[in-house]
């Protein structure tokens, strides 16, 4: 049997449309209710016109420490993805070695 599930996303904005909140909701994440977040990325490949579109929002409070981290931890989470749906370990390996570079570069790690 076919089944749904679905995320809702909640964006609070300014007058300038800029978010001051980012609240997320998904029922099967074992998470209840509304949950807060300060940064979201979101990638959907469009397989009809071959090309990635995104939805990329953060509050106005989100700090650039914080953003270092998040865009750190997206960039080894999207190699771990990579690698179940690929199993091409040598690309992996790619986006592993960039994330530790980029952590460095930012602060996030030291050599």
């Amino acid at each position: 049997m076919l089944s749904k599930n679905e995320i809702h996303l909640t964006i609070d904005l300014d007058d300038n449309k800029v978010p001051t909140r980012i609240q997320w909701e998904a029922p099967d994440s074992g998470k209840t209710g509304k949950k807060d977040c300060s940064s979201l990325m979101l990638s959907i490949w469009d397989n009809k016109e071959k090309v990635t579109l995104g939805i990329d929002l953060w509050t106005k409070d989100m700090m650039v420490e914080d953003m270092n981290v998040h865009v750190h931890q997206t960039l080894l989470k999207m190699a771990d993805t990579y690698l179940r749906a690929t199993k091409n370990s040598d690309a992996t390996k790619l986006i592993e070695d960039f994330s530790a570079e980029f952590a460095n570069k930012v602060g996030i790690i030291k050599k």
